[in-house]
């Protein structure tokens, strides 16, 4: 008979019949639900009309629409980079091959925003950019949460806080940890790190870098954008630092078997470190310099943060996975690039 039903479309019914007996709900119900839905589009599949009503721009500037998108556009990749890094957290039975897959993601996301930096850096006119900004006080990118999840995400504390601050207390947690006989296993800067993982995070987030891109220089105080950001966000960062302070990306290669720590692994990490703490930030110190920088100083940037002291790489010296890079490779974290652009007339 030509209306026959397929043994293909009879397994299926009986699975069907089966996940829905456990859910409580008879099948008929859930099928007459399937007949009763409407085909699904494209567009309301992706929320298009919703998405593309969401730029809204301050002014009547037309490149202000080029930086809101793209700040939309960087937010959602940094959703992914974020997605990807929960995967590798909560994995429980975790392997050097799914381990390098998901920081092989990371890069190609970080990869594609690096490489598409050149819409802010060339894509703008400055004379735009340099009006339509002041509409947008004191609000600023140093206030991206998602960003600092990322980071959080991927470290312990400690490699977070402030270059000035950290070997000080790194002396000061390490004498801790002497005293308390930390783990031994074969590699001394591992061993620390692993220990790392107990540091008290409250103490070590008010030492955390990017606070001081949020100091008025002027006065010593801090900014509004800073004061904004701490307040809406402190208390989840401190949440999410200290739920994973023991399964960072860090820590979870750290505690990797020596035979899943892989050479793949390794080098998608070194690509992940330098992608996100020096390539993204030099992205973002080429906007800078050719936005803010003027004859005889630079203009303020957006929310008061002091980008000149906040932004290159060189000085704060950030990096996710110290134990992967040399004394030599960590003097040099970024150097050349800002000695080449502040230096060159």
């Amino acid at each position: 008979m030509a209306d026959q039903i397929s043994p293909e479309i009879a397994e299926r019914i009986k699975l069907l019949e089966k996940k829905f007996k456990n859910s409580g709900q008879d099948m008929l119900s859930y099928l007459d639900g399937l007949l009763y839905d409407q085909y699904i589009t494209y567009w309301d599949y992706i929320r298009l009309d919703t998405l593309l009503s969401l730029q809204v721009p301050s002014t009547s500037f037309p490149d202000e629409m080029i930086f809101i998108g793209y700040h939309q556009i960087t937010e959602l990749y940094f959703k992914l980079v974020i997605h990807e890094q929960k995967q590798i957290i909560e994995q429980e039975q975790l392997t050097g091959k799914y381990f390098t897959e998901k920081i092989r993601r990371i890069n190609r996301y970080f990869k594609v925003m690096i490489n598409s930096f050149e819409v802010m850096i060339k894509g703008m006119e400055r004379e735009q950019f340099l009006k339509f900004r002041m509409s947008l006080l004191p609000a600023s990118g140093f206030q991206s949460a998602q960003f600092r999840m990322i980071e959080l995400y991927a470290t312990n504390v400690i490699h977070l806080t402030h270059s000035k601050d950290r070997l000080l207390l790194k002396k000061g947690f390490e004498s801790r940890f002497r005293e308390s006989g930390p783990r031994d296993n074969g590699n001394e800067t591992d061993t620390v790190d692993i220990n790392a993982a107990t540091y008290n995070v409250v103490e070590l987030f008010e030492h955390i870098y990017w606070k001081r891109g949020g100091i008025d220089l002027a006065t010593g105080e801090k900014t509004l954008t800073l004061k904004q950001f701490e307040k809406r966000y402190t208390p989840r960062f401190l949440r999410i630092a200290e739920e994973v302070k023991q399964t960072n990306i860090y820590q979870r290669y750290l505690r990797l078997p020596e035979s899943e720590q892989l050479p793949e692994l390794k080098e998608e990490l070194r690509k992940m470190d330098e992608n996100i703490n020096i390539n993204w930030l030099l992205m973002h110190m080429g906007a800078a310099h050719r936005y803010l920088r003027k004859e005889g100083g630079t203009v303020q940037a957006t929310g008061g943060t002091n980008w000149k002291e906040f932004l290159p790489p060189s000085f704060q010296k950030i990096s996710f996975f110290p134990s992967l890079w040399t004394a030599q490779e960590h003097e040099l974290w970024g150097k050349q690039w800002v000695d080449h652009t502040f230096n060159t007339p």
